[in-house]
């Protein structure tokens, strides 16, 4: 099974390439030209296992929100291609991930039922470059494209770079996990398809 995808998203505001293979060594390559996001990223692909290019030119003169956004959009577009009809993958992930002072937990559904509920409190309004809003803005992108229930929830924590670093971590563990190969390669549904 050959899980690889690549996304080509070009606005008035971004221009965005991402390659994503599934079944990969956690090899990125990885420049939205927000150094914070770029770390988020790489950590994705790192924990996660994924091969990943993400390559974005956005209107950063304005802000991050449409860089981070649309990478959102795009890599979610990616996993839902490369994951195809989804036969045959565990389907749920869950993952706590503690970051120095900070733990977060992440719970999601590769169910074709996409949805967002993030819980946590930032206390600034940037790591470097990156504002602290935009974690939500790229989960919700990132979930509806992808077609994932996905749960984030800060269980505690101070330091707003170990908090969002916990989050991206906790999706990269559970997304491994939810879209392993099962044994038996049956879709894991009542229904008998997702």
């Amino acid at each position: 099974m050959n899980r690889i995808a690549e996304i080509k998203r070009k606005t008035k505001e971004t221009d965005i390439t991402v390659k994503l293979a599934l079944d990969g060594s956690g090899k990125y390559d990885i420049d939205t030209g927000i150094g914070f996001f770029d770390h988020m990223l790489t950590a994705l692909c790192v924990h996660g296992g994924f091969d990943m290019t993400v390559k974005c030119k956005g209107d950063l003169n304005v802000d991050g929100h449409h860089s981070v956004e649309d990478v959102g959009i795009a890599l979610g577009k990616a996993f839902a291609e490369a994951l195809g009809d989804k036969s045959g993958i565990m389907r749920y992930g869950s993952a706590y991930i503690p970051m120095d002072e900070a733990l977060g937990f992440c719970a999601l559904d590769i169910s074709a039922r996409p949805f967002l509920v993030l819980s946590a409190q930032f206390t600034n309004e940037r790591i470097g470059e990156y504002d602290t809003c935009l974690t939500e803005e790229f989960m919700r992108a990132f979930a509806f494209n992808s077609g994932i229930t996905l749960h984030l929830r800060e269980e505690y924590g101070k330091n707003d770079h170990h908090i969002t670093e916990a989050l991206f971590k906790a999706l990269a563990h559970a997304l491994k996990q939810a879209a392993a190969l099962n044994a038996d390669g049956k879709t894991l549904s009542t229904k008998g398809t997702l």
